[in-house]
């Protein structure tokens, strides 16, 4: 089969369009024609559907797509591993983790590591959903769970506890409660136990809201749970991570948190020897090292 018109279809099909596509590609709209006839010819099927608004995909299509998709995300991982010299980190690095992790620990340490590798192009994708390494998706995660795929490598990192806090401000007016039955006298404010979140965390709110609390506050991630307790509207459950990086924040119940989540850095085993994942995993190494020092330093207080 001609890689070329492999190339081409895959454009046409990701783009939708003959004409997108052939300005991605710099050919003339009826170069780019003439090539899915060609293919279409020599594969004896019909890989589009044509209207007025554009291409679909036929069944054979999307066959054919997922086989190029898988084609692509393979040679760009062969073209990172390529691109990595032996002295020098730089080029693009996609970093998937939670929005919470992502946006309260991980986004407002990243100036130390480009500080050291200033050509880093990193993308960071910050979702819920699990995206698949080996596929390509991402080049190396940071995740509240171990991860099940195989071919990665995995690091444990640290483990994360689920906790009570509330600002300085809003315990001195409305109190600090000292048992869960206090719980009636304030508002919750966490994530709603449907919402994708780690396990331990949904089994804690569901604990919490057995008592007869009044008033809640629920929000799809811990970026909001937070913004929603540092302006002084109710307690919130919150990742333990967050404590040195807001000092506003003060720890209620201190008897009360969820079991402990690990968190693990992967990346697949085909990237092992990239300069840039290992930049990168001994960044957030080190910045885990710092951070727990500062929890031994805070206790020893």
């Amino acid at each position: 089969m001609d890689w070329d018109k492999l190339r081409i279809f895959h454009a046409v099909a990701d783009a939708g369009s003959l004409t997108h596509a052939g300005e991605a590609l710099h050919l003339s709209q009826s170069a780019v024609s003439r090539q899915i006839r060609a293919l279409e010819e020599s594969l004896s099927a019909t890989l589009f559907h044509r209207h007025a608004r554009g291409l679909i995909l036929t069944e054979q299509g999307e066959l054919l797509f997922d086989a190029t998709s898988a084609m692509v995300k393979r040679l760009d991982a062969a073209a990172a591993r390529i691109r990595d010299s032996e002295d020098e980190v730089f080029g693009e690095l996609r970093v998937t983790t939670t929005t919470g992790f992502g946006t309260l620990w991980l986004a407002p340490r990243l100036s130390a590591l480009y500080a050291k590798y200033p050509d880093l192009k990193i993308d960071l994708m910050l979702e819920e959903r699990v995206l698949d390494l080996p596929m390509r998706e991402a080049d190396v995660a940071i995740r509240m769970k171990e991860p099940s795929q195989a071919d990665l490598i995995r690091k444990r990192l640290m483990g994360v506890n689920m906790r009570l806090y509330a600002s300085h401000e809003y315990l001195e007016e409305r109190g600090i409660p000292e048992t869960l039955d206090d719980l009636s006298h304030h508002r919750l404010i966490c994530q709603n136990t449907n919402s994708n979140q780690v396990a331990a965390g949904a089994a804690l709110v569901q604990q919490l809201l057995a008592f007869d609390v009044p008033s809640t506050l629920t929000v799809n991630n811990y970026f909001g749970v937070l913004q929603a307790v540092l302006s002084n509207l109710g307690i919130g459950v919150l990742p333990d991570y967050l404590t040195h990086d807001f000092p506003n924040l003060q720890r209620v119940l201190p008897d009360v948190e969820s079991n402990e989540v690990p968190v693990f850095l992967a990346y697949p085993e085909e990237l092992r020897h990239s300069k840039r994942i290992a930049a990168f995993r001994d960044f957030v190494t080190e910045e885990i090292f710092a951070y727990r020092k500062r929890q031994q330093e805070r206790h020893q207080d």
